[in-house]
């Protein structure tokens, strides 16, 4: 493996992935380095959402959404297969924000940025409505609008994959213990938790690297890392706020989403999730804790269920959630009293006292990629680079949908095209997979099934809907190392099979994941 890179990206979140595969695409000889798995923390706990930010409206944050608002079709169009758009209804409850104020914002949120895909938001009548089912019979009036969803997760995955195809390596399971800096270069020390040439219970062997330039993308441990392994002091603040979800049986039939005004001036989210469930949440509680192992507690549980409980039909307590997940934001410190008010927009600073050193502060999933592109422009000097931006019509791995089907020029449309096309093609997959393996891979899906011509060349049947071949294709091309890599983060199969079926999995990878890793 090589040593010296023009980058090294430390991070293997949104913004760390999305960085080393914009620069990667420039040319530029790339290192990602993640100490745990890719997205096995902020990335993989959001509201699974590309949007605009309807609420940030209120705090004056124009700049903010009208940025989010022009990356939302930007991102549906380049990776068709994990997002979709999402027709969101907010039920008017007399009490919160008057019509007037709602009509405004809803306004401004179809007219800051310009829209091809995305239809203009519009008032409802909830009594003739299909969403007006699920919810009490005193909210008869509401407003429709469009957003968008995606699979957090592997959006992260998709990055880091373009980027390796692009060149990047990819060190997952690997820390950067120290970073000392010298007037034209890096050096640093990697120790990676896994390697697979060495003996069991024996430590990895650290490697050293070098590079011109270095990419602090840590998200909440952005500030520690500055601090302890790039011996830097003065780090700009972070104000850390924890936000939590709950997943239940699904709460509702059609495929529209809620958004909820809640009794603190906040808002909750219901969104259908995985055919079977409804996804609910946020929260933000300030978090003083540590910050890789965050788990939902039961106020927050109890905040969740009493907001969302105000406005549906169906009561929900803590006995009917089958999953929860936490995360916790890392977002710029405004001296906001209220963690609900804390901009969610972002800050890149770069050092160039001696080799670059560029922070990435804040940020959303939604401004990722324009995050990326910014970073990529600020280095692109001291590293001699001219190459010019274009990750914005450049699809995501499996979303080149061009091939395989008839285009519209819609994105949902095209996916529908492409699961038709598909199968066709694998007519002997049983339906269900087959539309999972397109919503999950998108065009990649031929690369996993090269050479099968019926169920039986899956190989063996590890759990319900998840045969040999599939994790053998996670492991070799998108980093998979453990069992929970697949069913929550890959894919979230892991909500749709019992506790047996999900210790088979990790039995799995104790029996076979190092030796597919090897090969």
């Amino acid at each position: 493996m090589r040593t010296e890179f023009d980058a090294v990206v430390i991070g293997g979140g949104i913004n760390g992935a999305g960085i080393a595969r914009d620069l990667a695409g420039r040319g530029l000889s790339v290192m990602l380095c993640e100490q745990h798995d890719l997205a096995s923390h902020t990335s993989s706990a959001s509201t699974k959402l590309i949007h605009g930010g309807l609420r940030y409206l209120e705090y004056f944050e124009f700049g903010l959404v009208r940025k989010a608002l022009q990356e939302r079709e930007v991102l549906l169009c380049n990776a068709p297969h994990i997002m979709w758009p999402l027709r969101f209804v907010m039920p008017h409850d007399r009490g919160m924000r008057p019509s007037w104020m709602i009509r405004l914002g809803l306004f401004l949120y179809d007219h800051l940025a310009k829209r091809n895909v995305l239809p203009a938001s519009q008032g409802i009548n909830l009594q003739r409505h299909p969403a007006g089912e699920a919810l009490k019979p005193v909210f008869s009036k509401g407003f429709e609008y469009s957003d968008g969803w995606v699979d957090d997760a592997r959006l992260v995955v998709l990055n880091a994959l373009d980027a390796h195809e692009r060149g990047a390596t990819i060190m997952t399971q690997t820390a950067c213990v120290d970073a000392i800096r010298s007037k034209d270069h890096w050096t640093l020390t990697l120790q990676s938790g896994f390697d697979a040439s060495q003996t069991h219970g024996t430590e990895p062997t650290p490697l050293r690297i070098k590079a011109r330039a270095l990419v602090n993308a840590a998200g909440p441990w952005a500030a520690k890392f500055l601090q302890m392994q790039a011996h830097r002091s003065g780090t700009r603040p972070l104000r850390l706020v924890k936000g939590s979800h709950l997943v239940v049986k699904k709460l509702f039939t059609h495929d529209f989403a809620y958004i909820f005004q809640n009794t603190d001036r906040r808002i909750s989210f219901a969104i259908p999730y995985e055919t079977d469930f409804t996804l609910i949440g946020t929260t933000d509680v300030n978090h003083q804790g540590e910050i890789g192992t965050v788990e939902m507690d039961q106020a927050e549980c109890a905040y969740i269920c009493e907001q969302v409980g105000r406005y549906l039909r169906q009561t929900i307590t803590s006995d009917d959630v089958i999953w929860s997940y936490s995360g916790v934001r890392p977002l710029l410190d405004d001296a906001s009293g209220n963690p609900s008010a804390v901009t969610r927009d972002y800050r890149l600073d770069l050092d160039t006292e001696m080799a670059p050193l560029l922070s990435v502060w804040g940020g959303k999933i939604t401004t990722y990629r324009k995050l990326a592109e910014q970073a990529a422009e600020l280095l692109a000097p001291f590293l001699s680079n001219q190459a010019p931006a274009w990750t914005a019509k450049s699809p995501l791995p499996g979303g080149d949908l061009g091939p395989s089907t008839t285009l519209s020029q819609h994105p949902a449309q095209d996916f529908n095209n492409f699961v038709a096309a598909t199968r066709n093609r694998y007519g002997w997959l049983p339906e269900s997979l087959c539309v999972r393996y397109a919503r999950t891979y998108g065009t990649r899906l031929n690369a996993m099934l090269t050479g099968a011509t019926r169920l039986s060349d899956l190989g063996s049947l590890i759990a319900p809907g998840l045969y040999d071949v599939e994790l053998r294709y996670l492991v070799k091309h998108e980093w998979a190392r453990q069992s929970d890599d697949v069913l929550w983060r890959r894919t979230k199969l892991g909500l749709h099979i019992n506790p047996s079926e999900r210790q088979a999995v990790e039995q799995w990878f104790k029996d076979k994941g190092v030796r597919e890793q090897c090969a």
